[in-house]
C-alpha cells in the first residue's frame, strides 16, 4: 500500500490543530467539492461561501478527512484558521523533503506556460511536483506546497501577484534554490503609484525567498534586467540571463515557425542547441531559454531538457491552434484567450504576421485589463503591431477595446461589439476557408466566448458534412 501524503497525526502537529472524530490518512488535498477525489483531505476554507457547508458534499465524494475552524460531523483536524493551517502544512511538507530542488516562476508573461514546461522536465527526470493550472496566489501556493510528496526530487512552483507585498510571503514559504522572471511588463499599472517600475520592484521580492546562494533567472531583452539583477544580488543571488544579447547565458538565435511548429536555434553557455517545439508564438523562443535554464538548476539532463520542450504541447486558451472545418475547407483556429496585455499582443501580432497562410490573418480581441488610466492609450497603440503584422482583419469586443477600434483604418475594421458574446456570432459569419484566426483578450473580458462560438462552427460542420 502506498504510503499516505498524510495522517491526522501529521496534519495536527503541523498545524496545532487537533484530532476529531477518528484517526485518518490521506492521499491528496483538496480546497474544491468540484474537483475532489477519493482519499482526499479537504480544507473548510471561508470565502464567498463558507467552506464548512460543503464538508457534507466532500464526504459524498470520498474525502477521508477534513480540515476545519470548528466540529464538524466527520474525521477532522480542527485548527483556529484553515488557511493559516494550510499554509503551515505547506512549509512543513517543504521541511520534510529536504531533498527537493524546488524552483519558483513570476513574470507578467508567460509564467503558467513556463511553470507547466519546466513540469513536464522535471517528470522526465524523476519525481517532479508542481503547481496545477494556474495555482500561483496566496491559497494556490500553499496548497500546491501541501500536496508534495515526501520523495519528491524536484518541484517547480508558480507564483502571481496583483500588488505589491503578494510574492514575498509566498517565495518565503517555497524556499527555491532558483527562481525565474519570465518579463515585466505594463500589467495590474492600476495598483502601481510607480507604474510599470512598482511592478517590476514587486516581482524581484521572490528573490528575498531563495535559499542561500540561490540563482535569478533573467529575461536580458527587457527593460527592467538592470533593476532587477540589482534586487537579486542585493538578496545574494547569483544571476544568469536568457535573451537575444551576445553575453546571455541561454542566447537565442533563431525562431523558424512552419506548419504548426518551431524550430529554436540557440546557443546554452556557448554550446549550439537546435530543436523542435510544438509552439508557434515567439515568445515561446524566450520561453525556451528561460525554461533550459531553470531545468539545468534543477539537475535535469539537458537531453531531457530538450525532449520535455520537443513534446510540451501549448496550454488551453495560450496558443492552443486547431484546424476547424466549413463548406469547401478549413480555417486556423489560435485560441489565445486566457489572458492579454500589451506585451503579450505584440508577440501573439509578430508570430502571426510571421505565418504563411493562403487565406487572411484575421484578430478578434477583447479588452485587456488592470492598466490604470493609461489604458485607452494601451488599446490605440495596438494599431500600429497590427498594422505592421499585416493582419487583415481586426474584431473588436468591449469598452476599451473602442479606442483600437477607432485607431484601426477602415480597411482593417472587421467588427465591433460591446461584449464578447455579441462580437462571436460577426466573427463567424466573417470567418473563410484558409484563414487565419487569432482569438486574444484578457480572461475577464469573456475573450473565450469568441473562441468557443469558432470551435463550434466545426461541429456544426461536422453534423452537416
Amino acid at each position: 500500500m502506498a504510503e499516505p501524503l498524510w495522517t491526522s497525526e501529521e496534519i495536527a502537529q503541523a498545524t496545532g490543530g487537533a484530532v476529531s472524530g477518528g484517526a485518518f490518512a490521506v492521499s491528496g488535498v483538496s480546497i474544491d467539492t468540484r474537483t475532489i477525489e477519493p482519499g482526499d483531505l479537504f480544507v473548510a476554507l471561508a470565502g464567498a461561501r463558507d467552506g464548512h457547508e460543503f464538508v457534507g458534499q466532500a464526504l459524498a465524494k470520498g474525502a477521508a478527512g477534513v480540515l476545519a475552524a470548528r466540529p464538524v460531523d466527520a474525521p477532522a483536524v480542527v485548527a483556529p484558521d484553515t488557511l493559516k493551517a494550510l499554509e503551515a502544512m505547506g512549509v512543513a511538507a517543504r521541511e520534510r523533503a529536504p531533498q527537493a530542488r524546488r524552483g519558483a516562476v513570476t513574470g507578467s508573461v508567460g509564467k503558467t506556460s513556463v511553470t507547466q514546461a519546466v513540469r513536464a522536465g522535471l517528470l522526465r527526470a524523476g519525481r517532479g511536483h508542481s503547481s496545477v493550472k494556474s495555482y500561483n496566489n496566496h491559497i494556490g501556493v500553499p496548497l500546491t506546497l501541501a500536496r508534495m510528496p515526501r520523495d519528491t526530487e524536484r518541484a517547480v512552483f508558480e507564483i502571481g501577484m496583483n500588488h505589491a507585498d503578494e510574492i514575498r510571503p509566498l517565495s518565503r514559504m517555497v524556499r527555491p534554490h532558483v527562481a525565474v522572471i519570465t518579463t515585466v511588463g505594463p500589467v495590474h499599472v492600476e495598483n502601481f503609484a510607480e507604474g510599470e517600475r512598482g511592478v517590476a520592484l514587486a516581482k524581484a521580492e521572490i528573490f528575498e525567498g531563495l535559499t542561500p546562494g540561490g540563482l535569478a533567472i533573467l529575461n536580458a531583452d527587457n527593460a527592467w534586467f538592470d533593476l532587477l539583477k540589482a534586487e537579486a544580488e542585493k538578496a545574494g543571488a547569483r544571476v544568469a540571463s536568457f535573451g537575444t544579447g551576445e553575453g546571455c547565458d541561454a542566447r537565442l538565435t533563431d525562431f523558424r515557425v512552419a506548419e504548426g511548429r518551431a524550430v529554436v536555434s540557440a546557443r546554452l553557455h556557448g554550446e549550439p542547441l537546435e530543436f523542435p517545439i510544438l509552439q508557434t508564438g515567439f515568445h515561446w523562443g524566450p520561453n525556451s531559454m528561460a525554461v533550459l535554464l531553470m531545468l539545468e538548476a534543477l539537475e535535469v539532463s539537458r537531453a531531457d531538457a530538450v525532449a520535455a520542450l520537443g513534446a510540451f504541447e501549448p496550454l488551453a486558451g495560450r496558443g492552443a491552434e486547431r484546424q476547424v472545418r466549413l463548406a469547401g475547407g478549413a480555417f486556423t483556429l489560435i485560441d489565445e484567450s486566457y489572458n492579454a496585455n500589451p506585451v503579450s499582443m505584440g508577440a501573439a501580432f509578430a508570430s502571426l504576421g510571421a505565418r504563411r497562410t493562403k487565406g487572411r490573418r484575421i484578430v478578434a480581441l477583447t479588452d485587456m485589463l488592470e492598466l490604470g488610466q493609461d489604458a485607452p492609450a494601451f488599446h490605440a497603440a495596438l494599431a500600429g503591431p497590427l498594422a505592421e503584422a499585416g493582419v487583415d482583419l481586426v474584431f473588436c469586443a468591449g469598452p476599451m477595446m473602442k479606442s483600437l477600434w477607432d485607431a484601426l483604418p477602415s480597411t482593417r475594421r472587421g467588427g465591433y461589439a460591446e461584449t464578447a458574446e455579441a462580437l462571436a456570432p460577426q466573427v463567424v459569419r466573417a470567418v473563410e476557408p484558409g484563414d487565419v484566426v487569432m482569438v486574444k483578450g484578457s480572461n475577464g473580458s469573456k475573450a473565450g466566448a469568441v473562441a468557443a462560438a469558432l470551435v463550434e462552427v466545426d461541429a456544426v460542420s461536422g453534423e452537416t458534412a
